[in-house]
């Protein structure tokens, strides 16, 4: 792939991207915020009208040391099973600098699997006041018919034993049958927190 090279001198003097950038801007479409929860989900906004989806997670807090997951609907809500094989590692690193990590988190991947998808890797989300989980999901033209539905995360957390780690997950729905409703939990018990809507508007 060819290097793209500008000839204007600075940022401010250039007058024409080329067509090969893409463009585009996040439209929120709903956000929602939980409140001791025991889930949030979306069962509307995902559809045709855009082919790329972002929810934005900020200060996902458990009542109980665990796992922030997701899964996928195809019937609006009623059943969330949809199949998924996903691939998780994620890096890490101690608050007192004593230990890194960098590795393939087994416990969060899933082969053919209907069950909830982790969106935290290598260990729980902790309960103190101070801690919790951000970070983005992103998910591919859930309303085609033809193809699986791809999705990535990137997300950090403050590991219960005072660590900061970064978790990344990627996928896919095996299913041809439009996605159209998304569910988020925790593994084990409540949460508060914040989740955004967003949409990818290339109009």
């Amino acid at each position: 792939m060819p290097l793209i090279k500008y000839n204007n001198q600075s940022l401010s003097a250039i007058t024409a991207i080329p067509a090969s950038i893409p463009t585009g801007k996040l439209k929120l479409i709903s956000s929602q915020t939980a409140s001791n929860s025991a889930s949030i989900s979306f069962t509307s906004g995902l559809n045709s009208t855009y082919k790329v989806y972002k929810f934005v997670f900020v200060n996902i807090h458990p009542t109980i040391n665990s796992h922030f997951v997701f899964n996928l609907s195809t019937d609006g809500g009623s059943n969330y099973n949809v199949t998924k094989t996903t691939t998780s590692f994620g890096s890490g690193h101690k608050e007192d600098d004593t230990e890194t990590l960098f590795s393939y988190d087994t416990g969060s991947d899933l082969a053919q699997s209907t069950s909830d998808q982790r969106i935290s890797s290598q260990g729980g989300i902790n309960t103190g006041n101070d801690e919790s989980l951000s970070g983005s999901l992103t998910l591919f033209n859930p309303a085609s018919t033809t193809y699986v539905k791809h999705f990535i995360s990137n997300t950090q957390h403050y590991h219960g034993s005072t660590w900061s780690i970064n978790s990344f997950m990627a996928g896919y729905g095996n299913t041809t049958s439009a996605v159209n409703a998304i569910r988020f939990q925790m593994s084990s018990g409540n949460f508060d927190g914040t989740i955004y809507l967003y949409a990818i508007d290339n109009s």
